[in-house]
């Protein structure tokens, strides 16, 4: 090979390298979920009221980088998915979320405790995002199974004419729904009152039922709506 060909592939590989570089990103969020419509949805929610208010004002607050993918999968394999997205990603994101429920799953602890070793957040529901969804309306610490809570979640929305008067899966507004009467703030309220007793490290998230920790991070993302 010529001097001139070699010198050429090597000015090839270095823009190959430049081009694969990722680059950090302040106020980045990458949140993958179990579900594949209400959580995404949810989340969704957030994600456009944040870039709403934040458009006019990025000389004062950085805009956070929000990526949410709905995977469908089980708790185990939704943490190997996060790492592949994490991997593929162009950017390298400041928080990394997972959320999931327990349902069914019986690897539900091992998924939280192989995705917080990752240096993964886990937003969990135990039974389901159901009754996070609940606690923006009520408290509740009764364990109750998740067809339970789609029963009462029934209920609130035919009294307060949400949707079409019945929960489903498919609203794709439902934060605002969930926000309506000030309800994401109440569900946050709740959520720390039922967690309040929870023992990181002690405590098995299988078996505190109710249980959620998707205020955590509802929490972090309000703060640049409520600044």
């Amino acid at each position: 090979m010529g001097s001139d060909d070699l010198f050429k592939k090597r000015r090839e590989e270095r823009k190959q390298r430049k081009h694969e570089y990722k680059i950090p990103r302040a106020n980045s969020y990458l949140i993958v979920t179990e579900g594949e419509r209400t959580e995404p949805f949810y989340f969704e929610g957030i994600k456009r009221q944040i870039e709403d208010k934040i458009g006019g004002r990025v000389d004062v607050v950085a805009a956070p980088v929000i990526e949410i993918y709905g995977e469908g999968s089980s708790t185990g394999k939704l943490i190997e998915l996060t790492e592949r997205i994490v991997k593929e990603a162009k950017i390298i994101y400041q928080n990394i979320w997972v959320v999931f429920d327990k349902d069914d799953f019986e690897d539900f602890d091992q998924a939280i405790a192989e995705g917080m070793e990752k240096g993964y957040k886990i937003a969990w529901s135990n039974q389901s995002f159901e009754y996070w969804l609940y606690l923006h309306f009520y408290y509740s610490d009764s364990a109750l199974h998740r067809d339970d809570w789609y029963e009462k979640l029934d209920g609130i929305f035919q009294q307060r004419r949400l949707g079409n008067g019945k929960y489903q899966k498919n609203y794709a507004d439902i934060y605002n729904m969930m926000d309506s009467f000030g309800g994401v703030d109440n569900a946050i309220k709740n959520a720390k009152h039922r967690m309040a007793g929870f023992r990181n490290g002690f405590d098995k998230p299988s078996e505190y039922d109710p249980g959620t920790t998707v205020h955590e991070l509802v929490q972090e993302l309000k703060r640049y709506l409520d600044e």
